[in-house]
């Protein structure tokens, strides 16, 4: 860990991982253990890594355009980073030398390129015994697939069922994802796999090879109906909102425009009181809205009441009578809602940026879980290729010349 870096009594403080990584969801999961502490170095080919290269400003026609880098801010924020070109032999020379005090070693590459490039777990274990080798792929690290290449848009969101089921009507077309929406949580899988492995090396002594892929990880989401069609059922696409079986587990509209989930599933029973609290005091007490059973054979007059009900109040109106009622409901946000939503500031999920000026935000995200009385290291801004190059070469007790001469045989590219 380099010597200035602050809040070294964080729980990871001391931990070396080293993020040879690209895109989203192997990167992010050394980007979370920075924020517990660990000093993280990411090796970038001296071109950068394609996540780097196709930022926002880049891809101006793909996704919202912007000067600064988001991509980039929040998935590599407290990392140092330092360019290696590893098909040559001075760069695996300052690879090992890196590995000699290396805890933790992430990838994603596809597996030819870490054959290619000595970045496999076989090439490490042997010589740094008590190295975790972090493995993240698409499909998994054996069968068939095994090579084959992914985004979570393709391995996690399509493959598994989720693209086929969240869809707002069986004969709607598949619903599409949102960039890196499958990855940070796959992230998160692979921050538990590396924590077990760092706890089994606390106890024996012993480093080892952990993996997550995103496929496992859609199937994971969707376990559920997963297990549903495991175990025979048959399993189908939700019936659009209009025809939902339950009007009190549904989508609804205000006069403002807001939609709302209203979600009475663990007691149905509130029925009657939802009715009156909203205005419809003449259903509650109607026979054919006694039941579960009976509300699900006249569900469609219930959502259309319900619609036309909604219609007349804004969604501030709904929230304070449904939060004076004790009804479980949420509000469908928008991002353009985040930066002023008090509870997720109030709870720590959106935190500030120290560095505004060059974020072009005051605000970032939050990690999702928190340690009792530790306050995770407050973030850096994501960095610059090959920003720590002569920083880590002198950490490593490279002298000056041989710096050189490493540059010069083009281990840095």
């Amino acid at each position: 860990m380099p010597p200035d870096t602050p809040n070294a009594d964080l729980p990871l403080a001391g931990l070396k991982v080293i993020d040879c990584a690209s895109f989203i969801a192997a990167p992010v999961a050394a980007t979370v253990l920075a924020d517990f502490g660990a000093d993280v170095i990411k090796i970038e080919p001296p071109a950068g890594e394609p996540y780097r290269r196709d930022d926002p400003q880049a891809l101006a026609m793909a996704i919202p355009p912007s000067p600064y880098p988001y991509n980039y801010i929040v998935d590599n924020r407290s990392k140092r980073a330092i360019t290696l070109d590893l098909k040559v032999e001075a760069g695996q020379q300052v690879l090992h030398k890196l590995l000699e005090t290396t805890d933790v070693f992430v990838t994603n590459a596809p597996f030819p390129a870490r054959e290619r490039l000595r970045v496999r777990y076989r090439d490490m274990k042997d010589l740094y015994p008590r190295l975790i080798y972090a493995s993240v792929t698409a499909y998994g690290e054996t069968g068939p697939e095994a090579d084959r290449s992914g985004f979570d848009s393709t391995a996690l969101w399509a493959r598994t069922g989720l693209m086929d089921l969240v869809k707002p009507a069986p004969d709607s077309a598949p619903a599409r994802s949102l960039p890196g929406m499958g990855d940070h949580p796959t992230a998160i899988s692979m921050v538990a796999a590396i924590m077990t492995a760092l706890y089994r090396r606390e106890r024996t002594g012993k480093g080892g090879e952990v993996a997550t892929n995103l496929m496992a990880n859609g199937l994971w989401w969707n376990a559920i109906w997963t297990q549903a069609a495991l175990s025979g059922a048959k399993v189908e696409a939700r019936p659009p909102r209009e025809a939902a079986d339950n009007p009190l587990h549904n989508l609804y509209s205000c006069k403002d425009g807001r939609w709302f989930h209203l979600v009475m599933i663990t007691k149905p029973d509130r029925f009657k009181a939802v009715a009156r609290a909203v205005g419809l005091g003449r259903m509650a007490d109607d026979p054919r809205f006694e039941t579960v059973d009976s509300r699900k054979a006249y569900a469609g007059e219930l959502i259309d009441a319900f619609d036309a009900v909604f219609k007349t109040k804004p969604w501030p109106e709904w929230k304070a009578i449904f939060t004076e009622s004790r009804f479980t409901f949420g509000e469908i946000g928008t991002v353009d809602d985040i930066r002023g939503d008090v509870q997720m500031r109030e709870a720590g999920i959106i935190i500030p940026h120290p560095e505004p000026e060059r974020a072009g935000s005051d605000l970032t995200l939050s990690s999702p879980f928190w340690l009792t009385d530790v306050e995770k290291r407050p973030p850096t801004m994501s960095p610059k290729l090959g920003e720590h190059n002569d920083e880590v070469l002198a950490e490593l007790g490279i002298s000056a010349d041989n710096a050189k001469a490493l540059k010069a045989a083009g281990a840095f590219g």
